[in-house]
């Protein structure tokens, strides 16, 4: 019996030596930007690509990563590096935060032959190698801490033409070690409609937006939702052909607004953890962009009427905006999501159907049960 523990002991402290990075890494991988410009990467990001070889020693503080012939050696809170045993030196030294190593982006692409393209619109750095591409979302000046709050609401008023417009907002830092999105649907399957309250507490959401447009009058139990739903990782509902904006995020919460005929491809390259079909668009990079028949819309409460509304923005350090109001026209709410700091937007569906929950409460209490929402989760 004493030999078992010893020879246990002894497992469990060679185990603490090596340590894969897999087992040290959070769910959420983003490349970060620091005060004086220098970009970085989680290493474990580099275990996407095949060939390609991760080990830290924690002991020793040091990272080694491998590729075909090429041996990287790094050492936490130091500006030497091995390259193939020879000594040579770092702009920046790679870092521990929030349990992620992190090395210098510029070193790492340029012996592993890795393709950088930075992407403005999304935020996000696309690397490549191989033919294999990772997106990661990017973060500048700070990590962001376990610690800081992670939601924030509001009740908030914008100055819309001659109008003063009341919103109800609710501000979720995506990249934030404790959130987790998603996308769920009434009773888990297309066609059922349940109170959104319900349907939060359940899926143990401490915030949920209604998502997508439905059959909401139709006479029969099953009221079909229209357009993409994926929530989960997997498709809850299908849409091909369908022209409107869809709201898409993948496992790092990287989280674009595309076109509908455009996300098929999107989905094809496993990059969709969750996204939900809505629109129309509202703003692009910014700028309220506007093009409702386009998208396929036909009725008049989108194209000129007014009424309560849902909405979602994404700003460009990773902020999800969700916001609920009463009364306003489509181009009224383009404008109120890009004071509210979006840089891109898209309308949900609306009418009875708005509703915004968060902590266990109604922030705007919808007209109806509805038949999916977007959800946030704490870890």
């Amino acid at each position: 019996m004493l030999m078992k523990r010893i020879a246990a002991l002894l497992a469990a402290a060679m185990l603490a030596l090596v340590t894969p990075l897999s087992a040290a890494s959070p769910g959420k991988m983003a490349a970060y930007v620091d005060q004086n410009s220098q970009s970085f990467i989680p290493v474990g990001s580099l275990k996407s690509y095949e060939g390609v070889s991760v080990k830290v020693v924690p002991a020793e503080k040091k990272i080694e990563i491998s590729k075909n012939e090429t041996h990287l050696t790094m050492y936490v809170g130091r500006k030497t590096a091995l390259v193939n045993g020879k000594n040579t030196s770092l702009k920046a030294a790679p870092f521990r935060d929030n349990g992620t190593v992190y090395v210098p982006l510029p070193f790492v692409s340029r012996h592993l032959n890795l393709a950088l393209a930075w992407q403005k619109d999304s935020s996000s750095v696309d690397m490549t190698l191989d033919e294999k591409s990772l997106s990661l979302p990017v973060q500048s000046g700070k990590i962001i801490p376990a610690s800081e709050k992670a939601i924030v609401t509001a009740r908030k008023t914008f100055k819309v033409g001659s109008r003063s417009m009341s919103a109800q907002t609710v501000t979720i830092s995506l990249l934030h070690p404790k959130v987790e999105l998603d996308v769920a649907m009434a009773g888990n399957k297309a066609g059922n409609v349940e109170d959104l309250k319900s349907l939060a507490k359940w899926n143990h959401a401490v915030v949920a937006i209604n998502g997508t447009f439905f059959d909401a009058y139709s006479k029969g139990s099953y009221k079909a939702p229209y357009g993409y739903v994926f929530g989960g990782g997997q498709m809850l509902k299908d849409s091909p052909g369908d022209r409107r904006t869809v709201f898409t995020f993948d496992q790092n919460h990287l989280a674009r607004l595309i076109p509908g005929l455009d996300f098929k491809g999107h989905y094809s390259k496993d990059q969709v953890k969750g996204a939900v079909q809505a629109g129309p668009r509202l703003l692009v990079d910014g700028k309220i962009s506007l093009n409702v028949t386009k998208e396929g819309f036909k009725d008049p409460k989108i194209l000129t009427g007014g009424g309560a509304r849902s909405a979602l923005g994404i700003t460009r350090d990773h902020k999800l905006i969700l916001l609920t109001t009463g009364g306003a026209t489509i181009p009224q709410l383009a404008e109120m999501m890009k004071q509210a700091g979006a840089y891109q937007a898209m309308n949900l569906d609306g009418g009875a159907s708005s509703g915004l929950y968060c902590n266990g409460a109604y922030l705007t209490s919808p007209g109806r049960k509805i038949s999916n929402a977007i959800i946030v989760k704490l870890k």
